[in-house]
């Protein structure tokens, strides 16, 4: 017999030890750990410890996330809250950014907008922004995570060095189920000289959130 033929032979005979009682104090084997002989009884032992440990550091991680996300989840309502109260439409891009870099601790955060009403035209947010930097928030039919390979929308953040950049297309909200999204109006870009902290990897729920809301927000600047 080879060893898979005993493991079988012990997994279809559960009663093998019940009739052999005096092999579990008899079996010798060698903690990984320790690196002495050990009985089956203590092997069994540690390996359900080793089980155990690897459940609560699991559970842990679990813990971690779930407070990191109400958070988040905290941090975006008070952002939301402060742009509904914004009675100053001219003071809302500003809300929309500013409040962005604060309640979230990012290092930098611009925001572009195009095709708005008249009386907006002057602002700052609305000047500068190029034909090719509108095409590429058409074509963002996502949120953009990852490293900085030379966009345009980097030179936009009041930032020496961009690594990592987001960038979220913004458009009218969809006011109903199936509604096709609207031609995008704004770009949101959101950087950091840390290469790891916007990443292809991460989630990108939040940003689409927070995408939806300044969309929704702005809206009522647009021509």
């Amino acid at each position: 017999m080879n060893a898979q033929d005993v493991a079988a032979y012990l997994q279809s005979n559960p009663q093998f030890f019940e009739e052999h009682a005096e092999l579990l104090a008899t079996v010798q084997l060698t903690s990984p750990h320790s690196h002495r002989a050990v009985s089956l009884q203590e092997r069994q032992m540690e390996i359900l410890r080793e089980k155990n440990k690897g459940l609560e550091l699991r559970l842990a991680d679990l813990m971690r996330h779930g407070h990191d996300n109400d958070r988040t989840q905290q941090r975006m309502h008070a952002w939301q809250l402060r742009l509904l109260g914004e009675p100053d439409s001219h003071a809302l891009p500003y809300a929309v950014q500013d409040g962005l870099q604060q309640v979230f601790d990012v290092p930098a955060v611009a925001l572009k907008l195009w095709d708005v009403a008249e009386q907006y035209a002057h602002m700052e947010v609305v000047q500068g922004g190029s034909d090719d930097l509108r095409l590429f928030a058409e074509g963002l039919r996502a949120p953009y995570c990852g490293a900085n390979a030379g966009f345009e929308a980097a030179g936009l953040l009041e930032l020496d060095e961009v690594a990592s950049i987001a960038m979220v297309a913004l458009r009218p909200p969809v006011r109903s189920a199936g509604e096709v999204p609207g031609a995008a109006f704004g770009l949101l870009v959101l950087g950091s000289a840390d290469a790891r902290r916007f990443h292809e990897g991460m989630g990108t729920a939040y940003l689409v959130q927070i995408g939806e809301v300044a969309g929704a927000a702005l809206n009522r600047l647009r021509d």
